[in-house]
């Protein structure tokens, strides 16, 4: 939502200055300039991004415009079902989770919790790792390990979408010479017309080099940093469940391994401690 905001002040800001100095902004539309430079940009996505990255670019970039899902409901909730789920697996020994991580979908514990199952990736990465756990030949310290590296591969798979989108970013002003530069070359095959037609023609040209530097810096820049922000918040959310498992593979009680996991939320959506033993027990 906040990025909508965003997008309509820097619109709001470049048309009000430019009709307040008494431009139409009518003549900032040129449908050829808009064709070269949006068709050029999009077939360089194509040509250096593989469809993997283009798909998951596809999945990340709708979530700039709606509220951050990491909020401290959503922790709260998660750190209820971490509690629940380990307290199975005290009371009636970790084959009693079994039946949960083999088959989420159908857990009756993780059915309570559909805000925290909705994260389809990193539930995967929940139960993978409880797995682990359950078969019991893996050292915490290896556990932690393993899960760090999957960590890292999905960050490096993050910064890849946002790194393809900011490739674009970078090219855009020069791609908006590149349009500004054919509309002077149309404007030298029409140099023997009116003033009024050459004008029209040079004011083309310029809006090439004007909408290239203006999506560069005005729309590519800011969303690369939102991506990021975004990659950010969910690989926290990754940390989160990591912190969670392995202490409670080093033998923690339950409410102990949860505050683990509390201690690797960020501080702005973090729950107390006050908050989360209230929920908990509250289970």
């Amino acid at each position: 939502m906040i990025a909508i905001v965003g997008i309509v002040i820097v619109i709001a800001s470049v048309l009000g200055s430019f009709m307040m100095a008494g431009g139409n902004p009518i003549v900032l539309f040129h449908l050829s300039e808009i064709i070269a430079i949006a068709g050029t940009a999009l077939g360089t996505v194509f040509i250096g991004t593989p469809g993997p990255v283009l798909k998951s670019l596809g999945h990340r970039l709708p979530g700039l415009f709606k509220p951050s899902p990491y909020s401290q409901g959503l922790y709260l909730n998660a750190l209820k079902m971490l509690f629940e789920l380990f307290q199975v697996a005290r009371k009636d020994g970790l084959v009693a989770i079994e039946a949960h991580i083999e088959a989420p979908d159908k857990s009756a514990l993780f059915k309570k919790y559909p805000d925290v199952v909705a994260h389809h990736h990193p539930m995967e990465f929940l139960c993978d790792s409880l797995r682990l756990v359950l078969v019991g030949s893996v050292p915490p310290f290896d556990l932690e390990s393993m899960m760090e590296a999957e960590i890292d591969v999905h960050h490096e798979e993050s910064a890849a979408s946002s790194g393809a989108l900011q490739k674009v970013g970078d090219a855009l002003p020069g791609i908006g010479i590149v349009a500004a530069v054919l509309g002077i070359v149309i404007t030298m095959g029409a140099i023997t017309g009116t003033v009024e037609e050459i004008g029209e023609h040079v004011a083309a040209a310029l809006t090439g080099t004007l909408l290239g530097i203006l999506l560069s810096y005005g729309f590519l820049g800011p969303m690369v940093s939102g991506l990021e922000h975004a990659a950010a918040a969910e690989s926290r959310f990754y940390n989160f469940l990591k912190a969670s498992v392995v202490a409670f593979a080093k033998g923690y009680a339950p409410i102990v391994a949860c505050e683990f996991a509390r201690r690797a939320v960020s501080a702005e959506v973090r729950p107390t401690f006050a908050d989360m033993e209230k929920a908990v027990k509250g289970k």
